[in-house]
């Protein structure tokens, strides 16, 4: 079925029932244009909602079309049938611009064929502000066709920040990957089980590596067309798998040509590091790939400062602060010092509450650390958290703990087919992180609660 709407007072008014409009999650149109390891393309595509900077009230909504002109129409989801509730608001794209990131990039198709993508398409971007908190919506991408503006999509969700209690899953270092459609099925199954343990999940944060090459665009579009994607907004953050191509070529560009998260980062890695408030949490995140030589690690860690001191500066001053970055803090196999001895001294600094990474593929975590130590003090020290692989394939065996057994609490994993992902549940008390094998049994469970 199709859903037909017109334009009243800058309102977008459906033309057939309320419960026509919410059986449009089955709706979807597929054109007659085939590309090389595409199939059939969708006119639009890759949809995503982000957290907004202000999460209580903004959301940033991601998604590619076949063409200008499509928007977004949005609605709060509510329990009741009332004639209000036939009513939603739009939003046009912020950003609306010709893509060429992908082009010409070698790859493979989901058959295991080698091709070069060249995925055209016009990158869209809208950023909706002025949202109830704590409340959950729902959103389809319109477009005008035959005269008429239609759904272009199928139903989408979000949920807003503002809730005393809430909880995220957090994932990390899936490899999408089409010709091993398993990796991805893996991860989905994951979050599945974290949702079961969990079902009031607000949103889901990722720790980079979701896609094996992030110059395909063609596994960024399939990752996007997974149910889960539909259903919450995601946060992220750009992991080194997410930055090469098949021919280890690098480019931020593909995280932030794939997303359109919060352009507050710092020069060179808007729409790729950033920060947003959700509730009484700050995030900060950050791109590794940009910060192996020191004067980069420096400017990252100044905005990190600066973004830090203007939110305790501001307002309602954030009651806990966490910073994501995908490398390891430490080697999980050994427990050697990776990425810790880099940023101890500035999370000590400036109180960083909760250190989250991924990429070794190794669950790992220590209790709260200040000046190199375990510390009991309410007033300081950062848990630091790595998570394991998601996709049941690229695993580690975990070594002897040689290196720092003094501050290194819990390692985990299943070897080379681990998955598992963490249930974060915040509160005014305590952040509770709970660790989940792909059986939902818990594995691991840490408590942090906020500095006087």
């Amino acid at each position: 079925m199709r859903l037909a709407v017109s334009l009243q007072n800058g309102n977008f008014v459906p033309e057939n029932t309320l419960n026509d409009f919410f059986d449009m999650k089955r709706f979807f149109i597929i054109l007659l244009l085939c590309r090389p390891g595409y199939g059939h393309a969708q006119e639009v595509f890759s949809i995503v909602a982000h957290p907004g900077e202000n999460a209580d009230i903004e959301v940033n909504i991601s998604w590619a079309s076949s063409s200008r002109g499509t928007f977004v129409g949005y609605v709060p989801l509510k329990k009741t049938r009332k004639a209000s509730d036939r009513y939603s608001r739009t939003i046009h794209p912020q950003q609306e611009e010709l893509c060429t990131t992908f082009d010409s990039i070698y790859s493979k198709t989901a058959d295991n064929e080698n091709f070069h993508e060249y995925p055209h398409f016009i990158k869209c971007g809208a950023v909706i502000k002025g949202l109830k908190k704590n409340t959950e919506y729902i959103f389809y991408i319109y477009g005008q066709r035959n005269g008429k503006t239609i759904a272009l999509s199928p139903l989408h969700h979000f949920k807003t920040a503002g809730a005393r209690e809430w909880s995220a899953t957090v994932i990390s270092d899936f490899h999408s990957y089409p010709p091993l459609p398993g990796r991805l099925k893996a991860a989905m199954a994951m979050v599945d089980k974290t949702l079961q343990y969990d079902p009031s999940t607000d949103w889901i944060l990722h720790l980079g590596d979701v896609v094996a090459w992030g110059g395909s665009y063609s596994f960024w579009q399939r990752m996007y067309e997974e149910p889960l994607f539909a259903r919450y907004a995601w946060a992220g953050l750009n992991g080194n798998h997410d930055n090469m191509t098949r021919q280890y070529g690098q480019s931020n560009r593909f995280f932030r040509d794939t997303n359109y998260v919060p352009r507050n980062g710092y020069d060179g890695q808007e729409g790729v590091c950033y920060h947003f408030r959700y509730g009484d949490a700050l995030f900060i995140m950050l791109n590794n790939e940009a910060m192996f030589k020191d004067n980069d690690l420096e400017k990252a860690q100044q905005w990190v400062r600066q973004v830090v001191t203007k939110a305790r500066q501001g307002k309602k001053a954030p009651r806990y602060i966490i910073v994501g970055e995908h490398y390891q803090w430490f080697y999980g196999n050994n427990g050697k010092s990776s990425q810790y001895s880099r940023w101890q001294q500035l999370f000590d600094e400036l109180g960083i509450d909760l250190a989250l990474a991924g990429n070794n593929h190794i669950y790992l975590r220590t209790d709260k650390l200040y000046g190199g130590q375990v510390t009991a003090s309410a007033d300081k020290g950062t848990l630091y958290l790595q998570t394991s692989s998601s996709d049941n394939e690229r695993g580690q065996d975990m070594g002897e703990l040689t290196n720092n057994n003094d501050l290194i609490r819990c390692r985990w994993t299943e070897g080379d087919r681990t998955v598992s992902a963490l249930n974060m549940k915040v509160t005014p008390h305590h952040i509770l992180l709970t660790l989940l094998d792909r059986h939902g049994n818990v594995c691991d469970q840490a408590e942090l609660k906020p500095k006087k």
